[in-house]
């Protein structure tokens, strides 16, 4: 079997750090992660620069960018005015984010769920119509910072909702790392009993979840997840929100379980200690410290 890794390190692992890399450390990380086999790769945002300063230079980023075949380069868009600058740099994907909880959405987007949904559905049709790939993530699908528990039906529904709208993927976001494995279950299971749009998970390890979550998923039949090269990430507008799972952590579990994912994990692994330097801080990555095994592998 084989499990696709979709790479966020450039987008949600960099949104949330302090230190803001220049457009060139952005392009050269984005180079050394196709280098190391990333055929999917969440680059840039398109949310407004004050509000996410960290990805103000999306347009340079994505005119630097290595441009292969194969590799497939998505950027994040809240609305339209997102997507006509997406367009105007020719990514191949886009990445509409609807919250499933009405506080973090007016924090995260200045807008509820239902205007969120609205706006993505309005997103999903014409980015399409340009020929874009097009996701929806649900956001806070397995908890919210400020209201607490998210209803599963609710978030099922905005699902459901999406790929009634067109949406070639439906991703569920961990946004704040507080999912387990049961509600991984649950959601795959309960959106594939009425749907058979593409379904991808995206999980954070700020409760030290993340890769049970991971390998839930998998056992859910889900073979598309997010990861972070070096374990970086986490939401501006989420207290305490810490990283992604890493690339390499998740891609040594799958390979270890005997699926395959077309990475290079030793190319892989010194990413870490570029983002390390370039960040001034030692990345949260286990395997990047631990090194692989056995360790001629």
């Amino acid at each position: 079997m084989h499990v696709e890794v979709v790479e966020v390190s450039p987008r949600d692992g960099l949104q949330n750090e302090s230190v803001i890399l220049s457009t060139a450390a952005k392009v050269d990380l984005v180079s050394r992660l196709v280098a190391a086999g990333a055929t999917r790769i969440e680059a840039v945002s398109f949310a407004h620069p004050r509000l996410v300063p960290a990805m103000a230079d999306a347009e340079e980023v994505m005119a630097g960018v290595p441009r292969q075949a194969g590799v497939s380069y998505a950027g994040l868009v809240l609305n339209r005015r997102g997507l006509d600058r997406a367009l105007a740099t020719g990514v191949d994907e886009v990445n509409v984010v609807v919250c499933a909880s009405d506080t973090f959405s007016q924090r995260n987007q200045n807008a509820s769920t239902d205007e969120s949904l609205a706006a993505a559905i309005d997103v999903v049709r014409d980015a399409r119509a340009a020929g874009l790939f097009t996701t929806v993530s649900i956001a806070t699908a397995f908890g919210c910072p400020f209201e607490g528990e998210v209803a599963a039906e609710r978030v099922l529904d905005l699902a459901r909702r999406s790929a009634d709208a067109g949406a070639d993927e439906i991703c569920f976001a961990d946004t704040i790392g507080v999912g387990v494995p049961t509600q991984v279950r649950s959601l795959a299971d309960g959106f594939r009993s009425t749907h058979e749009t593409a379904l991808r998970f995206h999980f954070h390890n700020t409760r030290n979840t993340g890769y049970a979550n991971a390998a839930a998923a998998i056992d859910a039949g889900v073979m598309t997840l997010d990861a972070s090269a070096g374990g970086i990430g986490g939401c501006p507008f989420a207290p305490r929100a810490t990283g992604n799972i890493a690339t390499e952590d998740l891609i040594y579990l799958v390979e270890r379980m005997g699926m395959s994912t077309g990475w290079n994990l030793l190319a892989v692994l010194p990413i870490a200690d570029f983002l390390s330097a370039e960040l001034g801080k030692t990345v949260p990555s286990m395997l990047s410290q631990a090194g692989s095994f056995p360790p001629s592998a």
